[in-house]
């Protein structure tokens, strides 16, 4: 953080524009002419609600990034007797239940990431008599036991470093607390220097040779004693200003956050170290002990999961954010009903100007409807009715097809006409680009297919190369020469997590969506795209972000959707669903607006 004496002596400038910011130059001030206003740059600081863990856990362990982060064993109430071998792993929005422990094991140390992890000591047995040696390491969907042990067992040690470069500081041998120290180098395990205090439950962040830890007990009360290491040796440094028990702490040795513990009662409170001093920073809104961190993030993004709350135990995660930024996250919000509620309807556009076309009420239709944004209004009506059709390009230049036939119509903003024939009839289809350069890929013709058909605002040509995975009721978005298609099935209730990407020539198979699903959207191009809805076997409202490698959960629909329209000429941030199955009814509206990030510039008084 950024103090006096970093910006005194600097001037305040008298500037047209705000300045370029970050947090190197947090504290500047100058004046905005234009606005006529004295302004600073300010760090906002914030812990913020995540996903809940599937069970409630205390003593657990993690590792890991905010976005990224791992959760393994722990323990229920009475502990000893509730130990769980469950672990879980976190995108930045929810919990996702992974390979189990060998070992159920809670109150043990940890180090790595989400993918590649390390647990070691703790509790595995009962009666509590001794403590463990046990290393258990974790490849990013099973683990497995090293032959490496510890060199003592002990329950509560602090945990850091890499799975092949670990360290493990202090714990509670039987009866007595622990200086030791022993360093992992993916093999075996090695003593190294002695802390100056003895302490276990004691919260650690850092490398093997720039590692820090802080708190701990004896006393009751928590400590306040913070020591760095270098690889062999330990040095203490400045104390915190709380002493903590069983807290939990992520960062570098220069740059950490520690938070939550007994002090001896159980607080909610947060300091971060500079490597010269701690300072107090905001406060989590649940107080806890015995809880986890994803301990590899940087001090500025990390987050907190689990926990003993007192009489009860949390599934709660929050994560905290120190930036100059305020972050507004992604929303579904409720756009204008359609005139006419449809399924199995096709869609065009953009989320500002849409185009739903056809569909089935209770028998195929062919009106059109065109949306601005905040309604619906009647546009001109397909030649011929029709259900289970593709669609794509904008609402003045539309392009309609197949559905279950061979033939196209162009859209000009007000009316249809006849366009040339699809090589291949067929149903159930996605398309993709303009009305001038079009793509239609995949669908049934009776039994599903893969052919993939490009239009020039004349005529249809097969390409030579269809889809990897023939399918039907897929989704399809980007343009004629950088389409994105996901999803679908290839009999009638099957579903696909199967992503593929065409260059205007070829298919190529890329991540798969993480929820496998069939007649859902998709906006955005072949490298930012958003798919929602569609059904799972019975309709969801989840939404994933595709950033061209893989796909990542983003909030969800506020109702689920199936077999509905969407502005597959939209973008990432800005999409629109309508019309299909679910709760919503068939001529419900969604609009997405992507989050946004503004540079926290705040305006000062002169007085």
């Amino acid at each position: 953080m950024t103090t006096y004496s970093d910006i005194r002596g600097y001037r305040v400038q008298y500037l047209s524009s705000d300045p370029t910011l970050s947090t190197s130059n947090e504290g500047q001030v100058w004046y905005n002419s234009t606005e006529g206003k004295l302004k600073s740059l300010v760090q906002i600081k914030a812990w913020s609600a995540g996903g809940n863990l599937p069970t409630t856990k205390r003593f657990l362990m993690g590792t890991g990034i905010q976005t990224a982060a791992l959760s393994a064993g722990g323990a229920g109430s009475p502990a000893f007797s509730n130990r769980r071998d469950t672990s879980e792993e976190y995108n930045g929005n929810t919990w996702t239940t992974t390979g189990n422990l060998g070992t159920a094991t809670y109150a043990a140390g940890a180090a790595g990431t989400q993918t590649a992890s390390l647990v070691f000591g703790g509790s595995t047995s009962t009666p509590e008599t001794s403590y463990s040696t046990l290393t258990q390491s974790y490849d990013g969907s099973t683990w497995s036991t090293p032959a490496a042990v510890m060199g003592s067992g002990r329950q509560l040690p602090a945990g850091f470093g890499t799975q092949t470069s670990a360290v493990a500081a202090g714990g509670l041998e039987p009866g007595t607390p622990s200086a030791k120290t022993e360093n992992y180098n993916g093999t075996a395990w090695t003593a190294s220097g002695n802390m100056g205090t003895a302490r276990y439950g004691l919260a650690g962040a850092g490398t093997q040779t720039a590692g820090l830890v802080n708190g701990g007990r004896p006393p009751s009360s928590g400590l306040t004693n913070t020591e760095a290491y270098d690889g062999s040796t330990w040095t203490a440094v400045s104390a915190s200003n709380i002493g903590r028990q069983y807290s939990a702490a992520s960062g570098s040795q220069t740059a950490a956050i520690t938070f939550g513990g007994g002090n001896p009662s159980i607080t909610n409170t947060a300091e971060e170290y500079d490597g010269t001093s701690w300072t107090t920073t905001v406060s989590m809104a649940t107080a806890r002990s015995a809880l986890a961190a994803s301990n590899q993030g940087p001090s500025s993004s990390t987050s907190a999961f689990g926990g003993d709350l007192g009489p009860a135990i949390s599934a709660a995660t929050e994560e905290y954010n120190s930036n100059i930024n305020v972050v507004t996250p992604g929303a579904w919000s409720s756009g204008g009903n359609m005139g006419t509620g449809r399924v199995q309807l096709a869609g065009a556009g953009t989320k500002t100007a849409g185009l739903a076309i056809g569909g089935e009420t209770t028998v195929a239709v062919a009106n059109t409807e065109e949306y601005d944004g905040s309604a619906w209004t009647a546009g001109g009506s397909l030649g011929t009715a029709k259900l289970d059709l593709g669609g794509t390009g904008l609402q003045t230049a539309a392009l309609a097809f197949g559905g279950p036939s061979s033939s196209t119509e162009e859209y000009d903003g007000s009316s249809w006409t006849a366009g040339g024939s699809l090589n291949t009839s067929r149903s159930n289809l996605a398309g993709s680009g303009t009305q001038s350069a079009g793509l239609a890929f995949g669908g049934t013709t009776g039994s599903v297919t893969g052919a993939t058909e490009s239009y020039n605002g004349t005529s249809w040509t097969s390409s030579p190369n269809s889809l990897n995975t023939a399918r039907r009721d897929l989704a399809g978005t980007g343009l004629q020469t950088t389409t994105l298609a996901c999803g679908g099935g290839i009999a009638p209730t099957s579903y696909l997590t199967a992503t593929e990407s065409y260059n205007g020539t070829s298919w190529t198979v890329e991540g798969n969506l993480n929820t496998a699903r069939k007649d859902l959207g998709v906006s955005g191009t072949q490298t930012a795209a958003l798919a929602f809805g569609g059904t799972t076997g019975s309709v969801t409202e989840a939404s994933e972000l595709y950033n061209g490698t893989s796909w990542a959960t983003s909030p969800s629909l506020a109702s689920g959707h199936s077999g509905f329209g969407y502005s597959n000429q939209g973008t990432q941030t800005a999409a629109l669903a309508f019309g299909g199955y679910g709760p919503g009814g068939t001529n419900n509206t969604e609009e997405f607006t992507g989050g946004t990030s503004i540079t926290t510039a705040s305006d000062l008084t002169t007085s």
